[in-house]
Formats: C-alpha cells, structure tokens, sequence
C-alpha cells in the first residue's frame, strides 16, 4: 500500500493500492528514482481520469486538491 500525504503541510490524504500507485506514477513525471513527489494540478488529473484512471484515485486526488488549482503531494511505501 502506498500512502499520499501533502506535501506542504505533511497531512494523510490516503492510500493507494499498488495498482492505483503504477497507473498515477506511469502517466506523471518523476524526476528521479528516488523522487517521492508529484505535482497535481487540475487538468492532469481531468486528464488522468480520461485515460481511465479508477474513480478513487480520481477521487483522492481531487481532494488533495481541494478548493485550489494545485498541489504537491508526496508518497511513501508502508
């Protein structure tokens, strides 16, 4: 399973199963890898669900978003 936090504030957003984690890490960009980030805005993650992201990763990341247009968020494997 693999946990989101924010990366800001260090607040849980929720958990992945490895099947969500592979589809979000194949489809955004990392820098490194040992890059344990993303950066989220609305239209990646528009994009994400027309490419046939499943609708509770969608969900989660709309809520890391909350009422802005971007966030950054980071994940840890427990």
């Amino acid at each position: 399973m693999i946990q989101l936090f924010d990366k800001k504030t260090g607040a849980p957003l929720g958990t992945l199963s490895d099947e969500q984690f592979q589809f979000l890490s194949d489809h955004l960009e990392e820098e490194s890898l040992r890059d344990d980030d993303y950066y989220l805005n609305r239209a990646t993650v528009d994009y994400l669900e027309q490419d046939g992201a499943d609708g509770a990763l969608v969900a989660l990341l709309r809520q890391a978003l909350g009422g802005g247009e971007d966030a950054e968020i980071r994940w840890s494997r427990s």
